[in-house]
This record gives structure tokens, C-alpha cells and sequence, in this order.
């Protein structure tokens, strides 16, 4: 047994405790005949730095995967990171720009081989600092979704789509980001309000009848402008279904329409389209007949202004760039009395009338993105969502919280075709070839696709994949597949993927609808969707807001095992945390109560427990603890196998703190005064249960529970790889739990009565109880030494001295407690009274503020969600004070 320091100190044992179990292979112990236990790590950007939701998605996972460890699962929680194409290429190209040099001085191979140079020296922060906050995952074997065995699954899973029909190239309109040149999928497009303009101008009819009217907030695409669309049942613009207008500045005819897309009652119900500028158009083209091949596309990869295919735009706008094309395109509408001037309500005329426009930015750019017509490779989600759908719908699949499921379906019935060819050259490189003749060759290696090719010269692809294809494949990939290994056989399917809401669409829709194509099962058997970590006011959090927090200073401050256990008692089934630093801190209060409570019993001679089983025990506060610690292992039981995490830490905690540390370190305090039977069996209990709670809690806290595991006593292993509890019924005791329960009832309504009178903490006083039963009445021979150490009472059957005094109820049994002397009772219940209708004043105001409905429509959430929380505290006053009062006669 170890002298346990004074001080918890988390710093001091963290750091040596990750580096043991590590070093000691304690994260993945050879387990071959064991039942499996399979998650997969989100991989996180290889580029990336620990932030809260990060320690959010892995505390829950390792609590997981700690709690099948300690159940004897050959529990596997596989490790990795993810290329992440654009935010490492960013980096890299940021490093050179600081040393005067930029991509293109390179070749693409010493570019890339610059990139993994980067990876060797600065790649990985995060998982170090993964490291910190406890994560157990299987280090040994991380995998990096560019390393060569999962390169070559990527390779694998393109040309067997391809050659199944179901990745194609095409040319559709994509998000475009000028700033990078590469298409972007729709997660990395960040939508923000920007103070804009809407204009209005008129296109004149081709016959000279007259002009129709359309409006748009980006004019300067009016140059490849294909069509004006009205609404069919639209009364106004019939007769026009079908006629030509002619474009101003290009002198273009193009034809009017009819598509539900125009609103009538939006605008004037015209719509200039441009199909090959914007995503709704595209659909509108599409119906009208156009084909992509012929839709007009004005920018090039600068958004820069070029000629379009009919090559009537004027050269003066040949190379502006699209916003400078914008200024051109008004003054020139202008200048032709076209553009119609908005008038505002004091009569002033403008060019535009003023909007706030939702912009698409690029997130990592910070440029405003454009739909773009271009050439991109495509999967066929539709079809490759249907098993997706099934899987759910099935049961095969569970989602929790089952509200996700709605989400899922709605998403994967509407499902669009999935660019993923991205415009870098970091990433996996698109395994497809072309000859002279733009004929695609794809195939695994240059090899193969040269004799696809026959004798002809061919050039590669020079584009990569979107990196959420190749995360797509990690719960199959990451086990070694394509080869048909041991550990794809027995970790496939997963049980659980833990995971933002966020990425629902972008990664988990997608993992699902490869693992069921690939490997004709699920990835996993449990979809499990967490919210957002909010700050404490429940705002998103942002580095503009300046409320971001950061993790790793958490841990500094309070140890990582505070902040695991915060982030999973306020874990609520999918609600978002409002993470407030006090809970932190309360937490690891928590942990230092916990040190104490070992400290206390390695003091009284109590340390690690011999046994695996319940000791014997006769004494019914011994009994009584050991049907208590079963209870909980039954909670958490249920709580972990519902994924409840905050019910998990709840059980647990209100077990720790009021049961084991508040009452029954207090009710064996005396059996130590005497060396005895009562005295061995005691602590032969009290080192059981506190091995039952370092085991229980060792999933939450696994830094703490290790280190007082060792301290108690020579273990044979580690806490790590010990043995869950198990939940035996046949340790409940229902006569010990009565008397326990009630011994702790009496308890604290008599503390409770003597805080409310202001009975000073050092009196001791004579109860005397009246109406008791024969159980009662043994219960107190039993308890008096208890009664008498914790309520600081002695208990007598004779009538009660006459005077005023207090009453305490419990069950059948009223306990007078005369006051006559202690205090004085006249002005403690005008103390009692003026108290009570100060509260009920303050009470009463708040309910009428809350009743107000002027005061929830216009008053902040925080303002109303304060009130009543007010209001609640000043009803809960009332009853306890008029309780006391009560007693008071």
C-alpha cells in the first residue's frame, strides 16, 4: 500500500499513467476468444488541434470502449487520422509562401513528397494531445487514410464502382472556390450575411411588344443567361410562354419558359435563369432541354470573366474579375435604360434596392463561392443509398436519438450524385487515364490501364478524390480489407459509431452506403448522434465570439478527468451541453472527495479487497452497502447499454459522493474505536465497495481510479484490464436497505430541522418519540450510537416536556425535540414568518413577470430562463420555510 498525498494533484499522475498503460500494450490485450468490441475513431484532420467537441466525441467513445475492456470484450477502438486534401495542401503552401515560394515552382511528385515531409515533422498534434485526455485507442496500429494499405482500398473501391456503373464523369455544376481552384463539397461551404443589392431590369420582348421584368443580386451573370422562367399558371405572363426575349449588352435571344420554380408572388414572377451559374437554374435548364454540355459557363477557374460559347460578349469584360464585371454590367444596363431604379420611401432613387444576401463562402478560403459548370467525377448515391434507407427503416441500423432517423431518410430519399474530384494535388490521385482522344481508361495502376488503352499514349487524371470518399471506407478499410484479414472478420461490423450531427450526411450516410455495397453488412450496428458544446449562456460557440474553449486548458487547470466526466454527465441523447467552467470545477471536487474518501480508509486500515465477491458481513450498514453498490452496478448496466451517458455518470456519482463518502464513511466511523469482529468485517466491505467504485468509475475517470487502484494495496494488473462488477441479485438485502434508508431519513430531518431553527450545531438534544411500531422502536436500540453521533440527538419513549419544540416525522413515528432554552421560539417564528412572505412576494412577482406574454416575446432566453429558475428557488423556499415553521407547532 502507497501513502496517498494530501493533495490530488492530476498533472502528477496523468502523464505517467497514459505513458504505462501505452507502453504496457494495455490498450489492446490479446483477447483472440473474446467476444469483439469494435469502434472507429472519427479521424480527425491531420492538420487539426484538440477542440471541445473533439473531447467531447472521444470522451464518449472511450468510455465505451474502457467499460467492454473491463467487461473482458477484445475490445478494439481503432486510431487514425485523415489526409484532410485541402487543409494540409493549405498548410504546406503557407509554408512555402513564407519562404518566397509557391506550389507550381515544385513538380506534383516533390510537392507531395514536401507534404509528407510536413506529416513526419509537424502532422498529428491532435493525436498527442488525444493522449491527454485519456483516450485508450489502439495506438499500436493507427492508421492514416494515405497510408499504403488504405491508399490501396481507395484505389479498389473507385474502379469497382466505375466498372459497376456507378461512378461516372460528368459535367455539372459544383462549388467552386476561386481562392483554392477546386471544387468543395457542400460542408465546406460556410453561408454568412452580407449587406448586398437586388436589381431589376427589363428584358425587351424579340417582336418589340414590350419588356418583362426579372431581379437578381448577381447581375453580372446576366451575360450567360439562358432563359427567363415564369410560373405556368402565372395569369400575366401566358401569352408570353414560348416568345423570345433579346439580352441586353450581348444582344442575345432567349426563350421564356414556364417552371413552378417562379414564384408569383416573388418579384414580379420572373426569373432570369442561368443554368450554368446556379444550382436551382441548373434543375430549370435541365426541364427546359438544355443539355450540360450546352449551358453557357462565363467564368473560368479565377472567376474571371471569359467568352462564352456564342462568343457575343463585348471584350471589354473579357478578363474582369466578377465583381469588377458587376460595376461594368449596371453602368452599361444603365446607360441602355434598362436597369429600373428602386425608389425608396422617402422617393430617392437607386441603382438596387438594399438586401441582406445569404453568401456562400469557403471556409477555409474565405471566398465567396461560385456554381461553376464543370467536368467532375461522380458516385451514384441514389442507388447506393437505397440499402442505407433499408438498413434503418430495418432496424439493422439503430439511431439514437431515434429523432435523427427522420433526417436520414429525408436526406438519403432526396440523395443528389457526389462529386469527388477535387482540384489539388494532395490526396489520392484519380486512377483513371486518357488518351488523345479524351477517351478514360480506369483502372487500379498505369499498368493496367495502358493495356485497357492498348498501344496509345495516355495521361493521368490529374485531380484527387474528396477526402470524405476515403473516410467513407474506415470501419472496413482500417481493418485491413481488401485482404480478407482476422480482424476484418471478427471487427466488422463495428458497434457503435459515435458522432456529431454535423457530418450525419457527409461521413456516416456515406460510411453506410460503401460498407453495405462493399461488404454486404452495416458498419456498425449503432449510429449514435451527440449535439453540439455550447457555451454557458448555450451560445455556438466561435473564435469571433471570443467564448471558444479550449480543452487542453481545461485539463490544465482541473485534470482530465474532470472534464471527461463533465462532458459526459451533461451528455443528454443528442441535446446540446451548455458547458459551463463551474461544472468543471465541481467535477473535480468531485475527484479530490473521492482522494479523501481513500485517504480516510487507507487511515483505518482499509485497502485493496481480496475478493471478487461480496464479503460476509452481518452488520446492516455493512449489508446495506454492499445491496447499494449492486443497485448501482445495475444502473450503470442499463444506463451504458441505452447509451444514457449522463444517467451513467449520475448513478454513479450520486453513489460516490452521498452514499459512500456522505453516509457510510460516516456510520462506520465508530466501529474503528474498538479492534473486533465488527471492526474486520467492516473493512473487509469497505475495500470491496471501493474497488467496485475505482472499477465503475474507471470509464469516466480513468487517471484517478487508476492511481488509487494502486495505492490501496499489490494488484496483480492494472485497473484497466480488471473485472466489471457483476450485477448479483442475490447481494440485495431489503431489510438492511429499510433500516439504512430510514437511519439516514431520521438523520437528515433532524439536521434539517436544527439548520432551519438555528438550533446551535453543538446542542445536544432529547427526542422524544411517540406513535413508533416495534420495527422503529428496535431500529433506535440498534442506531442510537449513529443517531446520537450524527443528529447529535438521544432518542426516549416518555412524553415530551411541555413548551414549544420541533417535530420530525418519519414514517409512523413523530420525534418532538424540545426547544424550551436552546432557542428563543417566539422570535424564530416571527423570523420564519417574515421570511416566508418576503419569499412569497418575490415569488408572486415572478410569476407575474412570467405570465406577462410581453415579457417572453421581447425579453432575451437568458432573462426568461433566469426568472424561472428564480422562480422556482423562491417556491422551493416557501415550502421549506413553511415546513419549518410548521414544526415549530
Amino acid at each position: 500500500m502507497t501513502e496517498l498525498a494530501k493533495t490530488f494533484d492530476p498533472a502528477a499522475i496523468e502523464a505517467r499513467w497514459y505513458a504505462h498503460w501505452e507502453g504496457e500494450g494495455r490498450f489492446r490485450p490479446e483477447r483472440p476468444d473474446a467476444e469483439p468490441y469494435t469502434i472507429v475513431m472519427p479521424p480527425p484532420n491531420v492538420t487539426g488541434s484538440l477542440h471541445i467537441g473533439h473531447a467531447l466525441d472521444n470522451s464518449l467513445q472511450d468510455i465505451l470502449i474502457r467499460h467492454a475492456r473491463l467487461q473482458g470484450k477484445d475490445a478494439l477502438w481503432v486510431a487514425g487520422t485523415d489526409h484532410a486534401g485541402i487543409a494540409t495542401q493549405m498548410v504546406v503552401e503557407r509554408q512555402m509562401n513564407a519562404r518566397g515560394e509557391k506550389r507550381t515552382d515544385y513538380s506534383r511528385e516533390d510537392f507531395v513528397a514536401k507534404v509528407w515531409e510536413w506529416k513526419a515533422e509537424s502532422g498529428g498534434q491532435i493525436t498527442r494531445q488525444l493522449r491527454r485526455l485519456g483516450a485508450s485507442c489502439d495506438w499500436a496500429n493507427e492508421r492514416f487514410t494515405m497510408d499504403e494499405g488504405f491508399s490501396r482500398a481507395v484505389i479498389k473501391v473507385f474502379v469497382d464502382l466505375y466498372n459497376q456503373g456507378l461512378l461516372y464523369r460528368d459535367k455539372r455544376l459544383v462549388n467552386w472556390d476561386p481562392g483554392l481552384k477546386t471544387a468543395i463539397s457542400d460542408l465546406e461551404v460556410e453561408t454568412r450575411e452580407v449587406s448586398g443589392r437586388f436589381w431589376h431590369f427589363a428584358y425587351p420582348l424579340e417582336d418589340g411588344s414590350g419588356t418583362i421584368t426579372v431581379a437578381t443580386t448577381r447581375p453580372e451573370t446576366m451575360l450567360a443567361d439562358m432563359a427567363v422562367a415564369v410560373n405556368p399558371e402565372d395569369e400575366r405572363y401566358i401569352a408570353l410562354i414560348g416568345k423570345n426575349v433579346r439580352l441586353p449588352i450581348t444582344g442575345r435571344l432567349i426563350p421564356i419558359v414556364a417552371d413552378a420554380h417562379a414564384d408569383p408572388e416573388l418579384g414580379s414572377g420572373a426569373v432570369k435563369i442561368t443554368p450554368g451559374h446556379d444550382f436551382n437554374d441548373f434543375e430549370v435548364g435541365k426541364r427546359a432541354g438544355f443539355r450540360p454540355a450546352d449551358m453557357l459557363n462565363m467564368l473560368d477557374a479565377d472567376a474571371k470573366v471569359v467568352q462564352t460559347a456564342d462568343g457575343l460578349i463585348p471584350d471589354e469584360f473579357l478578363g474582369l474579375d466578377r465583381f469588377d464585371a458587376r460595376k461594368l454590367v449596371i453602368e452599361r444596363l444603365k446607360q441602355d435604360g434598362v436597369l429600373i431604379p428602386h425608389v425608396d420611401k422617402d422617393g430617392n432613387a437607386h441603382d438596387g434596392e438594399p438586401r441582406t444576401i445569404q453568401t456562400p463562402y469557403g471556409d477555409r478560403s474565405g471566398v465567396v463561392i461560385e456554381p461553376w459548370l464543370t467536368d467532375q467525377w461522380y458516385v451514384d448515391a441514389e442507388t447506393l443509398a437505397k440499402p442505407a434507407i433499408a438498413a434503418v427503416r430495418g432496424g439493422d441500423i439503430r439511431v439514437v436519438p431515434e429523432t435523427w432517423k427522420k433526417t436520414w431518410f429525408n436526406w438519403l430519399e432526396n440523395i443528389q450524385p457526389w462529386c469527388v474530384s477535387r482540384q489539388l494535388w494532395w490526396g489520392h490521385q484519380i486512377p483513371a487515364w486518357y488518351d488523345e482522344d479524351g477517351q478514360v481508361y480506369v483502372a487500379e495502376d498505369e499498368a493496367a490501364a495502358q493495356a485497357l488503352a492498348g498501344n496509345k499514349a495516355i495521361t493521368r487524371d490529374s485531380d484527387v478524390l474528396d477526402t470524405w470518399f476515403s473516410s467513407a471506407l474506415w470501419p472496413f478499410g482500417t481493418l485491413g480489407w481488401p485482404e480478407d484479414t482476422v480482424k476484418l472478420a471478427k471487427h466488422y461490423p463495428n458497434d457503435v459509431l459515435i458522432s456529431g450531427f454535423d457530418i450525419l450526411f457527409f461521413w456516416d450516410a456515406r460510411m453506410a452506403m460503401q460498407g453495405l455495397h462493399f461488404m454486404k453488412e452495416v458498419p456498425w450496428k449503432t449510429l449514435y448522434l451527440h449535439g453540439l458544446v455550447r457555451d454557458a449562456q448555450g451560445q455556438k460557440m466561435s473564435k469571433s465570439k471570443g467564448n471558444t474553449v479550449d480543452p487542453l486548458g481545461l485539463i490544465d487547470k482541473y485534470g482530465a478527468d474532470a472534464l471527461r466526466f463533465t462532458l459526459a454527465a451533461m451528455e443528454s441523447q443528442g441535446r446540446d451541453i451548455k458547458l459551463d467552467e463551474k461544472r468543471v470545477e465541481g467535477y473535480r471536487n468531485f475527484a479530490t472527495k473521492l482522494w479523501n474518501a481513500a485517504r480516510f480508509c487507507q487511515s483505518n486500515g482499509i485497502g485493496a479487497s481480496a475478493t471478487l465477491e461480496p464479503p460476509a458481513a452481518d452488520l446492516a450498514v455493512n449489508r446495506w452497502i454492499i445491496a447499494e453498490t449492486v443497485k448501482t452496478v445495475q444502473a450503470l448496466d442499463i444506463a451504458l447499454a441505452d447509451l444514457r451517458f449522463d444517467e451513467s455518470a449520475n448513478s454513479i456519482y450520486q453513489f460516490v459522493w452521498a452514499t459512500f463518502c456522505d453516509w457510510y464513511l460516516e456510520l462506520i466511523k465508530p466501529l474503528f474505536a474498538e479492534e473486533g469482529v465488527a471492526a474486520a468485517e467492516t473493512r473487509a466491505v469497505a475495500g470491496w465497495v471501493l474497488d467496485q467504485i475505482l472499477v465503475m468509475l474507471h470509464p469516466f475517470m480513468p487517471f484517478i481510479t487508476e492511481e488509487l487502484w494502486h495505492a490501496l494495496g499489490d494488484r496483480p494488473y492494472d485497473l484497466i484490464v480488471a473485472r466489471w462488477p457483476m450485477a448479483d441479485a442475490r447481494a440485495l438485502d431489503p431489510a438492511a436497505q429499510k433500516e439504512i434508508d430510514w437511519l439516514i431519513r431520521l438523520v437528515g430531518e433532524v439536521r434539517a430541522a436544527r439548520s432551519e431553527l438555528n438550533v446551535p450545531p453543538g446542542a445536544r438534544l432529547e427526542a422524544h418519540v411517540h406513535d413508533a411500531g416495534a420495527e422503529t422502536l428496535a431500529r433506535i436500540d440498534r442506531q442510537a450510537a449513529a443517531i446520537a453521533r450524527l443528529a447529535r440527538i438521544t432518542v426516549s419513549n416518555d412524553p415530551a416536556p411541555a413548551g414549544g419544540a420541533a417535530q420530525v416525522v418519519v414514517d409512523e413515528a413523530t420525534f418532538v425535540l424540545p426547544l424550551e432554552g436552546v432557542i428563543d421560539i417566539a422570535a424564530e417564528k416571527a423570523r420564519l414568518a417574515k421570511a416566508i412572505a418576503a419569499a412569497e412576494k418575490e415569488r408572486d412577482s415572478l410569476a407575474k413577470r412570467l405570465e406577462s406574454p410581453g415579457f417572453a416575446e421581447k425579453a432575451k432566453p437568458e432573462a426568461v430562463a433566469k426568472a424561472r429558475t428564480d422562480h422556482a428557488e423562491r417556491s422551493a423556499e416557501v415550502e421549506r420555510l413553511g415546513a419549518a415553521l410548521k414544526r415549530l407547532g
